[in-house]
């Protein structure tokens, strides 16, 4: 999740206590004619050593560099959204579920007048550890860029844009990029491999969930085989704005036995009471199926905007 300063971000996991069995569940929705999930062969040097924890800060940042930025949803999506592939040489190691730190270049006047360096922007890691090349030597962030309408003008204000995602989502190949972290242990995932994770996400609140199915479903990791259920709730307006849906339908077309994916398409669907389908109310359809399985011990999670 792109958990900016221009917002605020929802992060929590409710456990149920006991290791949880597999459950063998519908899918909801599969792509027709996906191509199917090789897993990759990854650097298990990775795997070993205590989680990394806050490994720089603002006073000993780590730089790291661009690798690509890509725009990720169609033209008739409420915003842009954009995949950022870092370089970081495996210098900066994290787990899934963590945030990297961002430092947007450039200045600001603070309260008491004083020019000060800009503030660290969090944001959730949207890639395993290994990166999306699988190599280690790369991380990925999940970015929406921040900008605000004027009426008045009839065009986006430039004045009250986002300045790191945006800074974020026009960076070239080999920009300079200035991070911190990694940081947070709320989103980590259980150790149990035969976990039952339920992942609620409301747009770039994705980003952990996609660290989450990358490990379980696109590596080759000999010590740690994935055997539970990942249920994916997923909530944007429109269909354009579907984000990493080409990789969740490879994982329902590979392991349809162990993955689900429920959208809550608020401007195209309706809930129950007629009215517009939010994440909540994709949720409430499953609720008897949900707690069910958190009375057998399965992980909740939610990321996203608040509110």
């Amino acid at each position: 999740m792109a958990a900016q300063m221009t917002r605020t971000n929802v992060a929590a996991r409710t456990v149920a206590g006991k290791p949880a069995a597999v459950a063998r569940t519908r899918l909801v929705a599969r792509a027709a004619a996906t191509q199917t999930i090789k897993r990759a062969e990854v650097p298990l040097a990775l795997e070993e050593g205590p989680m990394p924890l806050n490994t720089y800060n603002n006073k000993n940042p780590f730089k790291a560099k661009i690798v690509s930025v890509e725009r990720i949803v169609g033209p008739k999506a409420t915003g842009e959204t954009c995949n950022i592939v870092i370089e970081t040489e495996g210098k900066i190691p994290f787990w899934e579920g963590q945030s990297y730190g961002v430092i947007p270049p450039g200045t600001k006047v603070n309260s008491r007048g004083k020019e000060v360096p800009h503030g660290v922007r969090l944001y959730s890691i949207a890639s395993s550890r290994y990166g999306d090349s699988f190599d280690g030597k790369t991380t990925t962030l999940c970015v929406r860029r921040a900008t605000y309408w004027d009426p008045e003008m009839g065009k986006d204000d430039p004045a009250k844009k986002g300045i790191c995602s945006n800074f974020l989502c026009d960076a070239e190949p080999g920009t300079e990029v200035v991070m911190t972290g990694p940081t947070g242990k709320i989103l980590l995932m259980p150790e149990a491999t035969n976990s039952v994770l339920i992942c609620v996400a409301t747009g770039t609140g994705i980003a952990p969930f996609r660290s989450f199915w990358r490990r379980c479903f696109f590596e080759d990791v000999p010590n740690w085989k994935f055997n539970g259920l990942l249920w994916v709730f997923m909530g944007v307006a429109n269909s354009d704005a579907k984000l990493y849906d080409d990789e969740m339908a490879q994982i329902a077309a590979t392991f349809p036995d162990q993955f689900r994916l429920d959208y809550a398409l608020s401007r195209e669907q309706q809930n129950k009471r007629g009215g517009k389908m939010y994440i909540q109310d994709k949720v409430e359809e499953y609720a008897d199926e949900v707690f069910g399985l958190l009375n057998d011990g399965a992980h909740m999670y939610f990321c996203g905007l608040k509110g």
